[in-house]
């Protein structure tokens, strides 16, 4: 599996290249064009990415992205996907909204771990139905999807945010990302990889963020 020069760096030692395409696809999502977004799908499938990982990828999009660039990413993926779109999906029988409420609960703690409560509580006072959203339709129904795994999800989710400039929850998914099972190292990879897409101010700025985050855990 060939690696370019410009990417060694952050994978060798750090995150696996299926893993990394993953990423990529998910930052080339939030920031590119549609032609660059099928061409980093077209990569990712060259170099191993499982197809189960992408096809989840552009589905947890809208969340992060909004629908218009997860509908985009979605039509590329469909033009070069190994296989078409399922004739069925748990996601489209709301029957299942308390399974996904339960799962959903789970997932969210697993992510933010002690600040659980305190980010509960704080969504509910910004409006009490973006915390129902937040957990049956975000961590329930979407993230909580078994084709891929919540570690690799939050590397992607890590790498959104930073490239979209979205600090508070860079910082909270950051966390995240250590607390289900993700190194230090591969946040760092992550970062060097969104890093290509951002201005020196934010990587200066996501520096500070992930320095706070992984001096809060005693540099574990």
């Amino acid at each position: 599996m060939t690696v370019i020069d410009s990417d060694r760096d952050m994978i060798d030692g750090a995150v696996d290249v299926p893993t990394y395409e993953l990423v990529r696809i998910a930052i080339i999502i939030a920031v590119g064009r549609a032609l660059d977004v099928r061409a980093a799908i077209t990569r990712a499938l060259e170099r191993g990415t499982d197809p189960r990982w992408i096809e989840e990828l552009m589905l947890q999009s809208y969340l992060f992205v909004g629908m218009p660039r997860a509908l985009n990413a979605a039509r590329e993926w469909r033009h070069v996907s190994p296989s078409p779109a399922p004739a069925a999906d748990e996601g489209t029988d709301y029957g299942h909204a308390g399974e996904w409420k339960t799962r959903g609960e789970r997932t969210c703690a697993a992510v933010y771990g002690e600040w659980y409560e305190r980010l509960r509580t704080n969504i509910s006072q910004l409006h009490p139905a973006l915390d129902a959203w937040m957990i049956i339709d975000g961590y329930g129904k979407v993230l909580s999807r078994p084709g891929l795994d919540l570690r690799r999800r939050e590397l992607c989710v890590v790498g959104v945010c930073a490239v979209t400039e979205q600090d508070r929850q860079l910082h909270a998914h950051l966390r995240g990302a250590l607390n289900v099972g993700a190194t230090p190292e591969q946040v760092d990879a992550v970062l060097a990889l969104a890093a290509q897409w951002s201005s020196e101010e934010c990587v200066e700025q996501h520096a500070r963020i992930w320095a706070r985050v992984h001096g809060d855990r005693g540099g574990r």
